[in-house]
């Protein structure tokens, strides 16, 4: 199922007796798993009828033993299992005699079979994914609602950030979210995080720009990487180097390491550019906001593809010497300066 069907029925006060959240992003398994948390019983319902429980501290015979209770002066009880993933014996371990195998199953996989109608159970599994191909995501499918919460790939950070401002009845400018989805990663937890202490001081229906995350976050809207990116992919060498000395003054938030990343994602971008066949399909072929594209369109012009190849020696190179191997008494500063100079000269 998918995180709006799930809300959706949930609203709706339709509900399945069992929910298997699954997944590297713990985002949206936290916002369902709460949401249950809030809303399925009233206050006077929870006391009895609600439970959360971690998986570190109960075994699958536990948790559905709890489960297979009625509730009391309730249509439902509710049991979430916060970090599933830590249960010991809640997935069987695989055995070598088949035939052994397919005698024995789980606590969780008879309980699968016949849940409870009565019982809401939440199992909030974070990190990982279940093999899907094994017999019980077969009966989690079959008997369940499963959800799996994928991490969101660094060029789909951007759009996320407009559609979750645009339901709060915000807007961003694509240069800011571009900003936005390059300093604070993919993890939606910290990046909705920022952005519900940003707007908290903004009248609603704002435009967000870059002049508000400077004053609200913190990042810079002249010296970050992203401007960083732009200017050596002009070839504005005074810029870059403004840039550069910046990230020196405050090397704390400028990690050399992650300066490095960024380079390398966007002459990853320049590289693909130089070999489309089809300029218009640009976009979808990097991965990028069609805005973006023209910022790539002059890299690719500015720098030949016999030069990137050199590019992504020295950012191997660097990286390496970020990371402490043939470093010497040089500084992050005096290496980021070395590699900045050799990129564009």
């Amino acid at each position: 199922m998918e995180y709006n069907e799930i809300i959706s029925e949930l609203k709706k006060k339709t509900y399945r007796p069992i929910y298997f959240l699954m997944g590297e992003e713990p985002y949206f398994i936290d916002m369902i798993s709460d949401y249950i948390e809030n809303n399925v019983l009233d206050e006077s319902e929870k006391e009895f009828n609600q439970t959360v429980l971690y998986g570190r501290d109960v075994s699958a015979a536990e948790i559905i033993g709890a489960a297979k209770r009625f509730p009391m002066m309730s249509e439902h009880q509710v049991i979430i299992i916060k970090e599933a993933q830590d249960i010991k014996d809640l997935i069987k371990k695989e055995k070598e005699d088949k035939k052994e195998k397919d005698k024995q199953k789980t606590p969780f996989e008879a309980y699968l079979e016949n849940p409870l109608p009565s019982t809401i159970l939440v199992f909030c599994y974070k990190y990982k994914s279940i093999d899907k191909r094994t017999a019980l995501a077969k009966l989690i499918t079959k008997n369940a609602a499963i959800f799996e919460s994928k991490k969101l790939y660094d060029n789909q950070v951007a759009d996320w950030i407009n559609n979750y401002l645009k339901s709060k009845d915000y807007s961003i400018n694509q240069r800011a979210a571009g900003l936005l989805g390059e300093y604070l990663g993919t993890s939606l937890s910290k990046v909705t995080n920022e952005l519900d202490k940003l707007i908290i001081n903004l009248p609603p229906k704002s435009e967000i720009t870059t002049e508000h995350i400077q004053t609200n976050i913190g990042i810079s809207k002249d010296y970050n990487v992203f401007e960083l990116n732009t200017a050596i992919g002009k070839k504005e060498v005074l810029k870059a180097n403004r840039i550069i000395n910046y990230f020196n003054s405050n090397p704390k938030d400028n990690p050399m390491v992650m300066t490095v990343a960024s380079l390398y994602g966007y002459f990853c971008k320049v590289l693909i550019y130089h070999h489309l066949a089809d300029k218009k399909t640009a976009a979808s072929a990097m991965g990028v906001n069609p805005f973006f594209v023209k910022d790539y369109e002059v890299g690719a012009k500015n720098y030949s593809v016999g030069k990137l190849k050199s590019i992504f020696s020295y950012l191997r190179e660097y990286d390496l010497k970020s990371k402490g191997l043939d470093r010497g008494s040089a500084t992050e500063g005096e290496l980021l300066k070395e590699l900045i100079f050799k990129i564009m000269h």
